[in-house]
């Protein structure tokens, strides 16, 4: 007489009752319960071979909570230099010593104008061509070309003598580009001077958003694109986003550290949907310490493309005393700044004498 196990027993009228069940409920019930299926999930197999459980998973995304906006206002045309126009955007009376950032200056330079030898102490300048040429010399016998796309990060340390001029197009147009100063920790601001150039094809670019949005990496990070590093002493960093009509970009950005845009071209929708404001070009955006991301998007019916910086430095907790091209943390810093470039001394002992070839073109 053949015997059958409880397991056995109890499988045989559960398949039994699913039969009856599928009569009225269908064939799904049936299918899903065969006996292979039951057995999988009653009794554990002991094989090796790696079995997979099918998951529903719910396609969210984690919301970054928002940087607000504090303030935004136009950078009106100016002179600076020798001829040249500037936009100032930080700086000014609007937004003064936004730690660590200095100054930033959208320049237009024609040729016959430009910026000839003069002195730095104190801070670091980065330097972004967006359009033509510029040419920089400098008492310690650098000497480059910037082209569009390039950058130049310069540290002035103790002192730095130099001139940037520009190149004379064909076309006979402006030289364009920006110009970022950033506050040195005082600790650095003793340093020997130094140069870190980036060439416009080693600048990362990452694009998101089913193409729509394209995003260059000068420093930081963006959707797990990193940039070049060891480019500047104060961490900083800089994005040049450009976003399609129809398209949008959610940037992260490091907590706690301030944050502006600068738009250069275009209409741009900042801050989540429902809460958006819209920013024509040549503004500075200034945002709240708080918060995650940087929400940015351009209207489906935009007739083009907006293009803007996104820059987020880590603040210095240390006072600014500037007095124009030296960045100190007293008075006392300053007037001994002003002497040492006037007696040729403490870093500025190269500048004894010295006149750049290409400030020379200036006067004749």
């Amino acid at each position: 007489m053949r015997t059958f196990s409880p397991i056995t027993i109890f499988l045989s009228i559960l398949v039994g009752l699913c039969s009856v069940l599928a009569l009225f409920f269908g064939q799904d019930i049936l299918e899903f319960a065969t006996t292979n299926s039951i057995i999988s999930q009653i009794i554990p197999t002991n094989n090796n071979t790696n079995t997979s459980t099918m998951a529903t998973t719910t396609n969210t995304t984690t919301k970054l909570l928002p940087r607000l906006i504090r303030q935004v206002f136009l950078a009106v045309e100016q002179s600076e230099g020798a001829g040249a126009r500037v936009r100032r955007s930080v700086g000014t009376a609007k937004l003064r010593n936004f730690s660590p950032f200095l100054m930033l200056d959208h320049f237009s330079v024609s040729p016959g104008a430009g910026f000839p030898d003069h002195p730095h102490r104190g801070q670091e300048t980065i330097t972004y061509l967006l359009q033509g040429g510029i040419e920089h010399e400098d008492f310690a016998g650098n000497r480059g070309v910037l082209g569009p796309g390039d950058l130049q990060f310069m540290t002035a340390g103790r002192g730095i003598v130099h001139a940037e001029m520009p190149v004379q197009n064909r076309d006979g147009s402006a030289n364009v580009g920006l110009q970022l100063w950033v506050d040195l920790p005082e600790r650095l601001k003793d340093c020997e001077p130094r140069y870190r150039d980036l060439k416009a094809g080693e600048v990362p670019e990452v694009v998101v958003d089913g193409g729509k949005v394209k995003v260059k990496v000068i420093s930081g990070q963006s959707h797990g694109v990193d940039s070049v590093t060891d480019l500047a002493y104060t961490p900083v960093w800089l994005l040049d986003v450009e976003v399609k009509p129809g398209g949008k970009i959610v940037q992260p950005l490091p907590e706690g550290w301030n944050a502006f845009a600068y738009t250069l071209e275009g209409e741009v929708l900042l801050g989540q949907a429902g809460a958006q404001r819209t920013v024509g070009e040549f503004h500075n955006v200034v945002f709240e310490s708080d918060g995650q991301a940087v929400y940015a998007a351009v209207d489906e019916g935009a007739e083009k493309s907006a293009r803007f910086v996104l820059v987020a430095g880590t603040p210095l907790d240390q006072k600014v005393v500037q007095y124009g091209p030296f960045v100190l943390t007293s008075q006392d810093g300053v007037r001994q700044a002003f002497m040492d470039y006037q007696t040729h001394s403490n870093g500025f002992e190269r500048a004894d004498g010295w006149e750049s070839e290409i400030g020379k073109k200036m006067m004749h």
